[in-house]
């Protein structure tokens, strides 16, 4: 079936050479997107002003000496009608054009009779000639893999995804503008690491031809602003990828968005204040809102976000103090949550496997966590009024974490124990544990003054949308389709589109939700 698709469109294809027009060219006729052309409808269609307007051809409805067909861009829809008395060579481009293909349209613009904003062509030209046919406007492409793995049909297909997809722009965007209004500067640091550090987490390695030397890619963006700090830099912040060579699930990706700020001669409760209105921010430009949806419950970010207690909360659901409580203790906990844990996880891992089990899930409206056991934070500095405790917050809601902070640990003699201590941690097998690193203690030696720092990942905008993360990114890495078929699973790229529900596709006007898209981007 779709073999035939192809043959067919390549014999169109080869009509088009004959009549020596080029299916590809590098230039049409374009004076303005769509959009711009249904704001101004009205004075452009009263002066006859002729105007040439180019998109895919969404639809072709064939009437003899008339077609009507749908123009689509980025910005939004327009009719095009195409009259044999205003086109003579109508029969060929009949002949020639499908669903899908771009053309450009030059003509003006009236209202048809049943009330429709349309162009009039007056000429046409060719713009590129498309080999597969698109999903069909109600069918769309529900399959999850399928989806993923060709994300260009599915934008196709959704202009909700489309849509999201602004909506993040919107999102990093807003991070950008209140960092910069607050006084941040923005700053870029390599991707490449002799040391992969700043978090807990295993790295990918490459190596460097030129230099013969080995490398990593950056799993946090934590050390190298710090040295900025060192260096001067009192309000520094950075979005970057990161990169993580950990398990794929909803709330986990190998590389994503990182957002790492650092702020000189303040702790983590002056951060507190300060990211509370940035969130707001951020969320109220993002979504339009500061009610949003997640898994059926409704999320308030407005307001006052309570401090919440983490050894209060772990005793409280565990029944164990997790600061006093043994290393067996917790272990036996954990198997009794049928947490199965490795025999080799240490205290602090273990308070931190039951954490994510029983005390976060039940943390759906936001809060900051606060009163971290030292033990679970091995690089944080130490509370002055309770070594055991770390100076650090979580920002905690639709039970997952969406940003941790810190008041950052600058005596370079504690952070050289503390590295010793991860090393030790490295020796017994833990490939999350963080390496020493040398350079970094070095700067330390120069000074690093009190300072607090915070990060916070695209993890944010996944649960404003309620989607799983891999969901709102355009490529994730996915298995190779190869690898997949030798295993003899199910290849998405197979499967024919399973239909989805008129009532799904319908919900949204393709046309007002592209025209909303263009005008949230011009915000930008």
């Amino acid at each position: 079936m779709l073999d035939d698709i192809i043959r067919e469109r390549r014999r169109k294809l080869e009509l088009l050479k004959e009549r020596g027009i080029d299916p590809y060219p590098a230039r049409i006729m374009r004076t303005g997107d769509v959009i711009e052309a249904l704001d101004e409808f009205e004075r452009l269609a009263s002066e006859h002003k002729e105007v040439s307007l180019a998109g895919r051809v969404r639809s072709l409805r064939d009437q003899g000496k008339i077609i009507f067909t749908d123009l689509e861009d980025e910005t939004g829809k327009i009719q095009a009608v195409l009259r044999e008395d205003m086109l003579p060579d109508l029969d060929f481009w009949r002949s020639v054009i499908d669903t899908g293909d771009f053309i450009s349209v030059t003509g003006t613009l009236f209202v048809t009779k049943r009330g429709e904003k349309s162009i009039e062509a007056h000429s046409l030209q060719f713009a590129g000639k498309t080999m597969k046919p698109l999903p069909d406007k109600w069918d769309g492409v529900q399959d999850v893999e399928l989806r993923l793995r060709e994300r260009y049909v599915d934008l196709l297909a959704h202009p909700d995804v489309r849509e999201m997809f602004v909506r993040k722009s919107l999102f990093w965007a807003s991070v950008r503008e209140f960092l910069e209004n607050e006084g941040f500067l923005e700053v870029e640091t390599s991707v490449l690491e002799p040391e992969a550090g700043g978090a807990e987490a295993e790295p990918f390695k490459t190596h460097h031809n030129a230099l013969d030397t080995d490398f990593y890619l950056r799993i946090a963006l934590e050390l190298q602003l710090k040295k900025l700090v060192v260096g001067g830099f009192d309000k520094v912040f950075e979005i970057g990828r990161v990169f993580r060579n950990e398990g794929i699930d909803r709330e986990h990706l190998q590389d994503f968005s990182f957002m790492e700020c650092y702020w000189a001669y303040h702790d983590y409760r002056d951060l507190m204040k300060m990211l509370q209105r940035m969130f707001r921010f951020v969320i109220e430009h993002t979504m339009g809102t500061l009610s949003t949806h997640w898994h059926g419950h409704e999320i308030d970010w407005s307001g006052e976000w309570p401090e919440v207690d983490y050894v209060s909360e772990f005793a409280k659901t565990n029944g164990l103090n997790p600061v006093h409580a043994t290393r067996d203790e917790l272990f036996m906990k954990a198997k009794s949550l049928g947490l199965a844990p490795d025999a080799s996880l240490e205290k602090g891992r273990l308070i931190d496997l039951i954490y994510k089990k029983t005390v976060r899930p039940t943390l759906v409206q936001p809060c900051f966590l606060v009163g971290t056991p030292i033990i679970v934070s091995p690089l944080a500095k130490a509370s002055a009024e309770n070594p055991a405790i770390a100076e650090r917050f979580q920002i905690v809601a639709c039970g997952t974490e969406l940003g941790n902070g810190f008041s950052e640990l600058n005596d370079p003699d504690e952070q050289r124990r503390r590295f010793e201590a991860q090393m030790a941690l490295r020796e017994k097998g833990d490939n999350e544990a963080m390496p020493l690193d040398e350079d970094f203690l070095n700067a330390l030696s120069y000074g690093l003054p009190p300072t607090a720092g915070f990060g916070m990942s695209e993890r944010v905008f996944a649960i404003l949308v309620d989607r799983p993360v891999r969901e709102t990114v355009f490529f994730p890495l996915m298995r190779r389709a190869k690898e997949e078929a030798k295993e003899g699973r199910d290849l998405p790229g197979k499967k024919e589109a399973v239909k989805g529900t008129k009532k799904e596709s319908a919900a949204k006007d393709a046309s007002a939700g592209k025209a909303s898209v263009a005008r949230k981007k011009k915000e930008l």
